[in-house]
């Protein structure tokens, strides 16, 4: 099966590491923390949010369009299309439901949300994937949209609101949050399609450590009799050490099961969370850094947008070429680590 669309929408309104640390400045000052420390310690400059008040899936249709614009694909041809997101309309129906009412898929299109942190697009990829294997569908739709603004926005409220290390330290991978959509379209390749992109998928491996469950939370907590607040925090150092083990592991797995080594892999595209991140994965994996595109500088962590907008990206800048062998390296809190082969 292949991949024939990897379609993204940026947020409109670029935010700076800068704007963010203003709102901290008394944070700052008590504890003597130099400006621009965020970019420092994260290599981001800026990241994109949402208006406030946007609607989720307007951000995944938008991308779902432009998907369905450069393939040409019949809408009634989609046998699924699946929401992928962190961030949701609501908490039922589906977000996806909304989505499929709005470019007007058949009754026959399976719709439903996949939920699992930053992994969330490469889940629904494998999963179509694996429809499309079993002869269930001939094409399916991966859609997700994430917006950071309003977490990022409590979050600074709650850092002023009781100012010391501990919740500085955790606190700081919020901080990293962009915002943006992106839609995959995936085909068994039958269908007469407008465009000529055909990535091959090749397989995927997948490996867990949900011991460290609670490294990275993102819910509510209660405040008081009947109060839930919104709070998300981050151990960062203990995520990334066990983070870049996980990625080890499943790295070795990866290149088993597809009987390649590094040497076999000419490009890859990793989930961007920052600069620290990247170091320390490629240098673990044995990946030269000229091997990987990265775009968290501009862009932050847009969660489970991130690694396939990053992929468009790529392929828009040249970066990825046909015929590469090209690894797409998921990690997302839970933990969970995925892989994906494609022939470019």
């Amino acid at each position: 099966m292949f991949i024939n669309s990897l379609a993204y929408e940026l947020a409109p309104q670029v935010v700076s590491s800068s704007e963010l640390e203003f709102r901290l400045a008394p944070l700052y000052q008590k504890f003597r923390i130099p400006m621009g420390q965020l970019a420092a310690l994260t290599g981001i400059e800026e990241r994109r949010w949402w208006p406030k008040g946007h609607v989720l899936s307007d951000g995944a249709l938008l991308a779902a369009r432009k998907a369905i614009d450069e393939t040409g694909i019949n809408v009634g041809d989609l046998g699924a299309v699946v929401y992928t997101g962190v961030c949701r309309d609501q908490h039922e129906p589906a977000t996806a439901c909304r989505i499929a009412a709005e470019l007007g898929v058949s009754k026959n299109t399976a719709i439903y949300d996949i939920s699992n942190a930053c992994l969330g697009v490469l889940s629904g990829i494998l999963d179509i994937a694996n429809r499309i294997e079993l002869g269930q569908i001939k094409a399916g739709l991966v859609v997700s949209c994430e917006s950071a603004r309003h977490i990022v926005d409590i979050t600074i409220d709650h850092m002023l609101a009781e100012p010391t290390m501990q919740n500085f330290a955790q606190s700081l991978a919020t901080l990293t949050g962009g915002s943006g959509a992106v839609a995959v379209i995936l085909t068994d390749g039958s269908l007469p399609l407008r465009n000529e992109r055909q990535h091959q998928l090749l397989g995927a491996s997948h490996l867990s450590a949900p011991e460290h469950h609670d490294l990275c939370q993102w819910g509510l907590q209660e405040v008081g009799p009947q109060l839930y607040r919104e709070f998300m925090r981050t151990d960062g150092v203990t995520l990334l050490k066990e983070g870049v083990q996980l990625a080890r592991d499943t790295w070795s797995h990866f290149l088993a099961q597809r009987d390649w080594v590094v040497e076999n892999v000419d490009k890859v595209i990793c989930h961007q969370v920052g600069a620290s991140n990247r170091r320390q994965v490629l240098n673990a994996l044995n990946i030269p850094v000229n091997k990987e595109f990265p775009t968290y500088k501009l862009m932050g962590n847009m969660g489970s947008v991130s690694l396939p907008a990053t992929a468009a990206m790529a392929h828009d800048h040249g970066f990825l070429k046909s015929g590469d062998n090209v690894s797409f390296l998921g990690i997302g809190s839970g933990l969970n680590c995925m892989m994906l082969g494609l022939k470019w």
